[in-house]
């Protein structure tokens, strides 16, 4: 399918060759890789990867690329022609193809390994050797890093074929997994919230590849059959995907005395973690130690700001361990993700997900996370006792500190000049037992009515005289509490820039990915004209198809309302 792009501001990089005059591997260079590695980077069996930070790997391309979509709004931030995504050296680098390469471009990519925990628990069950080597990016490889006007970019193929972390799968991407994930990623940056971002999207509609998955109309839990899906790769970037798991490993090898030298491997992604997500913000003429200490203290501001941005956005991450967190405090890893339409404190997308990562318990997910984040990089400081005194106190305060950027949002979701608990509370339970949709539930609110029949139309069962009367009440003490702290226009201003008009609607998601396995891929570009603008008010013919209640025959549908992680 062909695709042209308007243009219409100056890119400064026109060709695969400027592109590739822009390659310097900080990681690479700055980084120990396993000893035991190929250096032609044909490493695509699983393998136990006893020491180093990464692995030279090289990718494996899906035939026939396609281009199904890129992001209009990073590569305008990166100074990339829009054409680029359609050049063939660029097509074929993102497709997989890393024989394109050209100097200072590395011929190899590149994958890390990393340890698992669940909610503050170590595991090494998903190892296949039962030591916890062999647990990593299966089939994320990064092709490529460089600077953009002066940022530092990772990019990174999501499918793009086996490592030696595969754990004897495919090392594939499915097309619906990658239209979800390069969607989402552009839809979060609109709304505001750090996350990885998305550069482009290409399938092969001649490799296919089966997942387990719903049948049409299926009301099961667990995937039901066996579906064949075009192979996909989309690439995702980032200043870094460092992730909390990847300081466990080498925390664990260093306390296990794994090999001579596991403490230093340790201290040195520390420092590439400080130098790659915190440069700005950490001065370099500190010490070490004082470096590791602010760290620690920036970490926690990110992390409880990002779950606070999460909660006020409606989303819901699934699947928090401590390796799908990254250390830099972005969202990192779409995997069971979901948005929450019918407001469920339990809300929870992943049928492995329970209550324990569930919509409203994701603060507490995070705080576990941060405690093996602290635990990790603790053992860097055992020499300073003044240090690790205030180490201590930053992971003490944690949970304080998450329920200020809680406080904090909820005020801003609610117009309030400051949190009220009484008031927040309340209007939870409310939303609880009327069934509201959460997002058209906030921006119908947004407009301050002063009479619950302009909020009735985010309630998914009609309402009772009773329950109606406690709105009343809920409803005219909110306003009182608004006008007695400022104006109820800019108040209004305010929240909607707060509170998004649109949403993701898995529902209205789930044709898209259908008919881009057709080869129809408009309403992939639909969807990202719709999220690139999530708080404005759009079009009647946008507002009509994509602003309304989820129709009942979606609810408990397998595929729609949960899903496995099979992708």
């Amino acid at each position: 399918m062909e695709a042209k792009f308007n243009t219409f501001e100056s890119p400064t990089i026109k060709t695969f060759f400027e592109f590739s005059q822009l390659a310097d591997y900080s990681l690479m260079d700055s980084l120990k890789a396993d000893p035991q590695a190929r250096v032609d980077g044909h490493d695509h069996h699983p393998r136990q990867v006893s020491s180093g930070h990464y692995v030279p790997v090289t990718p494996t391309a899906i035939p026939e690329p396609e281009y199904v979509a890129h992001s209009k709004t990073l590569f305008g931030e990166l100074g990339l022609s829009h054409a680029l995504a359609l050049d063939e050296q660029f097509r074929r680098l993102f497709s997989g193809d890393i024989t394109v390469a050209r100097e200072p471009m590395r011929p190899v990519g590149w994958a890390t390994g990393y340890a698992l925990s669940i909610y503050g628990t170590e595991y090494i069950q998903q190892c296949p050797f039962g030591t916890g080597n062999g647990y990593g990016d299966g089939r994320a490889i990064s092709v490529f890093e460089g600077l953009f006007n002066g940022r530092r970019w990772e990019m990174q193929l999501k499918g793009g074929g086996r490592t030696p972390y595969c754990r004897g799968a495919d090392g594939r991407a499915v097309l619906r997994s990658s239209v979800r994930e390069f969607l989402v990623q552009d839809y979060m940056h609109a709304l505001g919230v750090p996350t990885t971002r998305s550069l482009t999207l290409y399938v092969s509609q001649s490799e296919r590849v089966c997942r387990p998955w719903y049948a049409q109309d299926s009301m099961s839990i667990d995937p039901d059959i066996l579906v064949e899906n075009p192979a996909a790769i989309t690439t995702r970037v980032a200043p870094s995907f460092l992730r909390i798991g990847q300081l466990e490993l080498f925390a664990r090898r260093a306390r296990s005395n794994a090999h001579e030298g596991a403490l230093n491997e340790l201290q040195m992604i520390v420092k590439h973690l400080i130098e790659r997500n915190y440069q700005q913000a950490i001065n370099p003429s500190l010490t070490f130690t004082d470096q590791v200490v602010e760290l620690a203290c920036l970490f926690r501001k990110r992390l409880t700001s990002l779950v606070a941005n999460w909660i006020r956005v409606g989303y819901c991450q699934g699947n928090f361990n401590s390796d799908n967190c990254a250390a830099g405090g972005f969202t990192l890893d779409y995997g069971p993700f979901g948005f929450c339409e019918l407001f469920d404190p339990r809300f929870q997308p992943w049928i492995g997900g329970g209550d324990h990562f569930s919509f409203l318990n994701q603060s507490v997910a995070a705080e576990a996370n941060y405690q093996m984040f602290w635990a990790a990089i603790r053992p860097l400081l055992t020499d300073n006792t003044k240090a690790l005194k205030r180490f201590d106190q930053i992971r003490d305060g944690f949970a304080n500190a998450m329920t200020q950027e809680l406080e904090a949002m909820w005020a801003k979701k609610l117009g309030l000049i400051s949190y009220d608990a009484i008031l927040v509370n309340e209007l939870l339970e409310l939303m609880v037992l009327s069934k509201v949709d959460y997002t058209i539930f906030f921006r119908k609110l947004s407009n301050i009515p002063d009479q619950l029949t302009a909020l009735k139309a985010s309630f998914y069962l009609p309402s009772s005289e009773q329950l109606d009367a406690q709105w009343g009440k809920w409803l005219q003490r909110w306003r009182d509490h608004i006008m007695s702290c400022g104006n109820f226009s800019v108040t209004s201003a305010e929240m909607k820039r707060i509170n998004p008009n649109y949403t993701w609607r898995e529902w209205l998601v789930a044709p898209a990915y259908k008919k881009a396995e057709q080869g129809d891929y408009s309403l992939i570009k639909e969807l990202q004209d719709v999220f690139s603008n999530p708080y404005d008010e759009q079009s009647l013919e946008v507002e009509t198809k994509y602003n309304r209640l989820r129709p009942k025959n979606f609810f408990n549908a397998g595929g729609i309302s949960h899903y496995s992680c099979s992708s």
